[in-house]
């Protein structure tokens, strides 16, 4: 075949050489002709591939294109490869198609929120069981890459992104854990962000949903063979909390008589509601695949967060301080400000049109102040006022490399004994930092200075 593909990144460059090992003839389309863009290039040279830079034009004769995650459907490219017939899909669909026989089951999860922590979860506790098992997809080893390697199963993250371009994907058993708006400007309407979402229970031979969220119920509402996961107590046919324990209500002997014990609140770390929720669904996967109860907790034990989701950093004066930058968006602002009593929220970025009337409205009760920073921190600062008139709030403006240290100073002076000083920004962090990692190290600096002052 003649193979498209669009886009030099991580996802792209892996495509492009599973297709030349296949004896596909591959070109790839790439926009930027910087340094790191050159130096793929020249790997790629060796297998046949050839690299055009430059504004991308769809070439004769292509067969179908392979696009990258970032590439929006109205790109002009793909645009013109759909007035031509020719077909486009992702990176993850390429991997589906490239399967060889007997290859690895997949696991697949999608959600707005939590998807890096469950992914990896589910793959502690499937290591646990003594799978040979990877977590891949919007995560960790591309997923082309990862099929061509002798996995027991595959624990596969993917974003509505990487789902919109897939269409024959079979998993397993596939979970949404949450559906909230993000990422409209891509999709044009949460009804199109919330399909691209649905379609990873197409062709699941189990659906697993979130009970306690209303998109992820709907979405899964037409498929019969449903598991669902809950903060309360399960019914026949769920996991969920009793008491101080998590348990199985589906995937036992008995469902309606009995339920199985697979761990303790206290295993799940850091413990958090949403996080607790992550665990639930993570365990219906691994459950779905046949893993025993006591793998599920052993792997929750062995599990090492990510950095930047409700990191504990210091506590300075009877008050915690906590980095969930990750949280760029309000549904994970939302979730982080739930885990904690009394907070000041140090919040602002880039909240890429979404609203955060809902999220302040209900964090009210909770908020003992409130310090803003960033492009956007005049809407989170109007709708305080609106939901929170008696908050403190401190406005924090410019960009230089001092600002984290005058917003953790001024969180600091808000904060009584008891109290938690969480960035839990509600926005992107590109306004300001390179990565939403480096807004939270900036944070762990200067609460670390602020600790030896």
């Amino acid at each position: 075949m003649s193979v498209v593909v669009a886009g030099l990144g991580i996802s792209g460059a892996a495509a492009a050489r599973a297709l030349a090992r296949g004896g596909e003839r591959v070109v790839v389309l790439e926009a930027a002709e910087g340094e790191r863009q050159r130096a793929v290039a020249a790997e790629l040279a060796p297998l046949g591939v050839e690299v055009r830079f430059g504004e991308p034009a769809l070439p004769e004769r292509a067969e179908i294109v392979v696009t990258s995650p970032g590439w929006r459907p109205g790109h002009p490219l793909l645009t013109a490869a759909a007035r031509a017939g020719v077909e486009v899909i992702g990176e993850v669909e390429l991997a589906w198609r490239l399967r060889g026989e007997g290859s690895a089951p997949w696991l697949a999860l999608t959600g707005t929120n939590g998807k890096t922590t469950a992914v990896r979860m589910l793959a502690s506790m499937l290591s646990a069981a003594g799978r040979k098992a990877l977590a891949v997809g919007n995560v960790g080893v591309p997923i082309v890459e990862a099929v061509a390697e002798p996995y027991d199963v595959l624990a596969v993250e993917l974003s509505s992104f990487q789902l919109h371009w897939s269409s024959s994907i079979a998993p397993l058993a596939a979970a949404v854990l949450n559906v909230a708006p993000d990422h409209i400007d891509w999709h044009g309407s949460m009804e199109e962000y919330a399909a691209a979402k649905a379609r990873i229970f197409a062709n699941a031979g189990v659906v697993v949903y979130n009970a306690d969220d209303e998109w992820s119920t709907r979405l899964a509402a037409p498929y019969g063979s449903r598991v669902g996961f809950t903060l309360g107590v399960p019914r026949p046919g769920q996991l969920g909390v009793v008491e101080d324990l998590l348990v199985d209500r589906a995937f036992t002997p008995d469902p309606v008589a009995s339920a199985e014990e697979l761990c303790e609140l206290a295993d799940v770390r850091p413990f958090a509601p949403h996080n607790v929720a992550n665990a639930l669904a993570a365990a219906a996967l691994a459950r779905a695949y046949g893993v025993p109860p006591e793998a599920v907790r052993r792997g929750l034990a062995e599990f090492t967060p990510d950095p930047h989701r409700i990191a504990h950093v210091a506590t300075i004066g009877e008050v915690d301080y906590v980095d969930d930058s990750k949280a760029t968006n309000p549904h994970a602002a939302a979730a982080s400000l739930a885990a904690y009593p009394s907070v000041v929220w140090i919040a602002g970025g880039q909240l890429k049109g979404a609203d955060v009337d809902d999220l302040v409205r209900r964090a009210a009760p909770r908020l003992r102040g409130a310090v803003l920073l960033g492009t956007d921190r005049e809407t989170i600062r109007r709708a305080l006022a609106r939901h929170a008139a008696n908050v403190p709030v401190v406005d924090v403006p410019g960009q230089d490399t001092g600002v984290m240290d005058r917003v953790v100073a001024e969180a600091a002076r808000l904060a009584s004994p008891g109290d938690t000083v969480l960035l839990a920004p509600a926005g992107a962090s590109l306004d300001m930092f390179a990565s939403y990692g480096a807004r939270g190290d900036a944070f762990a600096r200067a609460v670390q200075r602020l600790a030896e002052s």
